[in-house]
């Protein structure tokens, strides 16, 4: 569901009155929705507008392809390859085609957070990836619902061979890594407690 938000809150973001805003509802120039209810609520994208950030049905169409790593450029290819090939069948017009290397975990990669930038921005109108896990490894689901919410349509031709299986492993391992070095820290600082107390109170202490 779209963010919303309720005439004094959308008030305070613009850094006008509820009375302007009941004036530009009456006048047309800033419309507000209706809830069932009847009661006035404004949306982000209508923010977005006011800011200049998004004009009505428009915005840019992205294709985005991954691998984990340089070794993988064989599957980098095949992405494209395979991207290429649904577009002009579809015949979709594209603005941008975007390679990006890096983990499906790591929620910081350069291309990766410039694009759900533009999305929030309301600047995309279309993102195509090849496979759900080109874009992130665990959470798409989250990733889906915030590009909806953003009037982004997101494309997922559902290449089950572009997404290497190599990477599953890899990122299974990376996890267990992760999970393996916290619990060892965890007995490391079991034991630095449990030494502080024998300290405070060596035993035959009464």
């Amino acid at each position: 569901m779209e963010h919303t938000y309720r005439p004094h809150e959308f008030a305070a973001l613009i850094g006008k009155t509820v009375n302007t805003l009941q004036r530009w509802d009456r006048t047309g120039i800033l419309p507000a929705q209706r809830s069932p209810t009847n009661r006035r609520y404004y949306t982000h994208d209508q923010y977005l507008e006011y800011r200049g950030l998004k004009a009505k049905g428009a915005g840019a169409t992205i294709v985005y392809a991954r691998v984990s790593s340089a070794s993988q450029k064989p599957d980098l290819a095949n992405q494209l390859a395979a991207l290429r090939a649904y577009c002009q069948t579809h015949e979709v017009k594209v603005d941008e085609w975007v390679e990006e290397t890096g983990s499906g975990l790591n929620y910081q990669r350069k291309h990766f957070t410039r694009i759900m930038e533009e999305i929030e921005l309301g600047r995309v109108q279309r993102l195509v990836i090849a496979h759900k896990d080109r874009l992130v490894r665990f959470g798409f689901e989250w990733f889906a619902a915030f590009c909806q919410r953003h009037g982004t349509e997101l494309v997922i031709i559902n290449g089950e061979t572009l997404s290497p299986e190599q990477e599953m492993v890899q990122d299974l391992l990376s996890i267990v890594h992760l999970f393996s070095a916290r619990l060892y820290g965890l007995c490391s600082y079991k034991k630095v407690i449990r030494d502080a107390a024998l300290h405070q109170n060596p035993p035959g202490r009464e």
